[in-house]
């Protein structure tokens, strides 16, 4: 026990010495040098990619110097984020994607293998809101097409890329959950289902993959300054525009910094997750939401 706790001050007194400096003395030499995202050579799949967080992940990424697949429902907005990453000296292209059905999801796995000849990373980010409605009154349909594009959608993301990353032995997937997912929210029971199914996914797949050096994690971003939660805002307050506004004021008072959470903060933490700075991170969802979670 004696020779453990010599060990033990040893060590505190090389790390006090090692990385303690005060304003006076600035051990400058010693502060790591930053490290930022390199994805060259990387192919990327970004679900949702049209728009909001997922145009910022696609931006991003190809700057990091990876290839981009963009996969969105919306022509004009998938062929604009490729376009904007091309305009800028990147590489993307732009694969229109209904999340919900098996053939679209296969079929964008296919195009990156032929284009590409690999996949490294998979964005699983296509959502949708649904409508702000009571349990009992929840339209069955607007519940089963919901589970389609934020539960089925990252299943079959998950289901048809982990096979090509098993297979080469490497891979990130990153699937983007919510805030929602860990707490009840009145009036989203559809939507707060999905996101729960999303994060308990990602601990299996996470389990399941990490042996074959395959990491799959989440993030759980809470309000977000996208087209989504417009139509969240204006959902809440049944279609008015001056009680849209108060709901966004009360949203944003909802975290302590007082504000939402820009789109470009939560692509961040995607490519931190989808690159090997977080190598043994995995199974996990971050919080990105300003604290709200906590207050």
């Amino acid at each position: 026990m004696q020779k453990i706790d010599t060990i033990f001050e040893s060590v505190t007194i090389a790390f006090f010495f090692t990385n303690h400096y005060t304003e006076d003395e600035p051990n400058l030499e010693r502060v790591a040098p930053v490290q930022t995202f390199d994805f060259t050579g990387k192919v990327a799949i970004v679900t949702g990619g049209g728009g909001g967080i997922g145009r910022e992940a696609c931006l991003k990424l190809a700057a990091g110097g990876a290839n981009v697949v963009v996969a969105d429902l919306s022509d004009e907005l998938g062929e604009e984020t490729a376009g904007k990453i091309r305009e800028n000296g990147g590489e993307a292209i732009f694969v229109r994607t209904d999340v919900s059905k098996s053939k679209d999801v296969q079929h964008y796995v296919r195009t990156a293998l032929d284009t590409y000849g690999k996949i490294d990373i998979l964005l699983n980010n296509a959502g949708w809101e649904g409508k702000m409605k009571p349990l009992i009154d929840y339209p069955e349909e607007v519940f089963d097409k919901l589970m389609g594009i934020n539960v089925r959608g990252v299943f079959l993301g998950m289901k048809y890329v982990l096979p090509h990353m098993i297979s080469q032995k490497s891979g990130t997937i990153v699937n983007t959950a919510s805030v929602a997912g860990l707490v009840g929210t009145p009036e989203m029971v559809a939507y707060g289902a999905s996101k729960h199914a999303v994060i308990g996914m990602t601990k299996t797949a996470g389990i399941e993959a990490a042996p074959s050096g395959v990491r799959v994690n989440a993030v759980c971003p809470g309000v977000v300054d996208t087209e989504m939660m417009r139509k969240i805002e204006s959902g809440f307050a049944g279609g008015d525009s001056a009680a849209a506004e108060q709901t966004r004021q009360q949203m944003a008072a909802s975290a302590p910094t007082g504000r939402y959470t820009q789109p470009e903060e939560v692509a961040n933490v995607l490519l931190y997750l989808a690159s090997d700075l977080s190598s043994h991170i995995i199974g996990q969802t971050v919080v990105i939401d300003g604290g709200a979670v906590l207050s």
